[in-house]
C-alpha cells in the first residue's frame, strides 16, 4: 500500500505489482523479457482521483489494465475493496467488473458503429442483468442527461455524433452499472481543447455527485493537475515521484518530474517572473528489455552522479509529504560520488 494513504482508506490497492511480457530482439528472434511495470504500489481512495503521468511507454496504460484485472500481474497483488481481484475471465471477475469501468482514449474505436448509442449504453445493464427492459430504457435516458446529451441522440449511430458527444456516450456507458471506480486512459487526448475542458469538468462534477474513485492516466499534465488529488510520475515502469499535485507541479523533486513540469506551456515567456526554464532531455527512454543498471533515468539526467549508475534508488518519503526515488533527494550510504 502507498505510504500516502492511511490504512483502510483505499478502494483500489496495487502492492508491488509487476508485469513482464515476452519480446523479440535480433535476427534470431531470441525472446527477452520486457518489464512494462516494475514493482508499482499505488492506492486510490473512494471519491478521490490518482493521476498517472509520464512519457509514452512508461507503463501507464499497463498499470490501468492491471488495476482493472484485465491482466494478471506476474508479481504483487491488486485488491479492490480489500479483496484480491480474481483471475480475468471468470464469473467472479465478471461480477466485479460491474463495479469498475474503463473510459477509453478513442471514443469512436470504443463504440460499435453498427449499434445506436442507446443500445450501447444499455449493453452493460443487459450483461449484468440489471433491471427490466423498461428500467434499462429509463436508465439510459437518465444517463444521457447526466453526461449532457439530448435524449434523441440515443437513437443515433457513433458516426453521427461529434468527438465530444461520442466521449460523453462512452462515459455514459461506463456509468451505467453505477461503478465505484473509473479507469480513464487518456480520456480527452483525442478531443479539441475546448471540448477537453467540458469533458474534464463533467468528470469532476460526476465524481462529486456520485463519489466515484478515478485512476486518471494522461500525458497532459495540465489536465492531470486539474482533476487529481494525488499524482504519480512514472518512468520506465516505475513510480519515481508521488504526492500532492500542487507540491509536485510547484516544486518537483525528481529530475524527470522537473523536466515534465518545465514542458507545461505558460502564458509568459521563460524570462517572465512566473515562467519556468525549459529542461530539454537528450536521447530517448531506454529499452525496457535492456534496462540500464542503477537508476533507469541516469542516461538522460543532467544531474546524475556516480551512485545513479551503480544503485537503483528506492521510493522513499521526502519533504512536502511526497515519495521520491532519487539519490539526489536521498543520498545513498557509501562513497559513490
Amino acid at each position: 500500500m502507498s505510504l500516502l494513504e492511511p490504512a483502510g482508506a483505499s478502494l483500489l490497492e496495487l502492492e508491488g505489482v509487476s508485469r513482464v511480457y515476452s519480446g523479440r530482439r535480433g535476427l534470431l528472434g531470441r525472446r527477452v523479457p520486457v518489464r512494462a511495470v516494475d514493482h508499482v504500489s499505488l492506492t486510490v481512495a473512494p471519491g478521490r482521483t490518482l493521476g498517472i503521468v509520464g512519457e509514452s511507454g512508461c507503463g501507464k496504460s499497463t498499470t490501468g489494465r492491471l488495476a482493472l484485472g484485465l491482466e494478471a500481474p506476474d508479481q504483487g497483488q491488486v485488491r479492490f475493496a480489500g479483496q484480491p481481484i480474481p483471475p480475468p475471465g471468470g464469473a467472479e471477475w465478471r461480477r466485479l467488473r460491474a463495479r469498475m469501468q474503463l473510459v477509453y482514449q478513442d471514443p469512436l474505436g470504443a463504440l460499435d458503429r453498427r449499434l445506436t448509442i442507446a443500445t450501447q449504453i444499455a449493453e452493460p445493464l443487459a450483461i449484468h442483468a440489471i433491471g427490466t427492459p423498461a428500467d434499462r430504457r429509463d436508465r439510459v435516458a437518465a444517463l444521457l442527461g447526466d453526461v449532457g446529451l439530448r435524449a434523441d441522440l440515443g437513437g443515433r449511430y457513433p458516426h453521427e455524433l461529434s468527438g465530444g458527444q461520442r466521449q460523453r456516450a462512452v462515459l455514459a456507458r461506463a456509468l451505467a452499472t453505477d461503478p465505484a471506480l473509473l479507469v480513464c486512459d487518456e480520456p480527452v487526448s483525442a478531443l479539441d481543447v475546448s471540448i477537453q475542458a467540458q469533458v474534464v469538468n463533467m468528470l469532476t462534477d460526476l465524481q462529486d455527485s456520485r463519489g466515484i474513485a478515478m485512476l486518471f492516466i494522461s500525458h497532459d499534465l495540465k489536465v492531470v493537475r486539474q482533476v487529481s488529488h494525488q499524482v504519480a510520475v512514472m518512468y520506465l515502469g516505475r513510480v519515481v515521484e508521488q504526492g500532492d499535485p500542487e507540491a509536485i507541479f510547484a516544486t518537483p523533486a525528481h529530475p524527470y518530474s522537473r523536466a515534465l513540469v518545465s514542458a507545461i506551456p505558460t502564458p509568459r515567456s521563460s524570462l517572465g517572473p512566473r515562467g519556468r526554464e525549459r529542461i530539454v532531455l537528450t536521447g530517448d527512454p531506454p529499452n525496457p528489455a535492456n534496462r540500464p543498471a542503477g537508476c533507469a533515468f541516469h542516461p538522460r539526467c543532467p544531474l546524475a552522479i556516480a551512485a545513479c549508475r551503480a544503485e537503483a534508488p528506492e521510493l522513499r518519503p521526502a519533504d512536502g509529504g511526497r515519495l521520491v526515488a532519487c539519490h539526489l533527494v536521498h543520498p545513498p550510504s557509501g562513497s559513490f560520488a
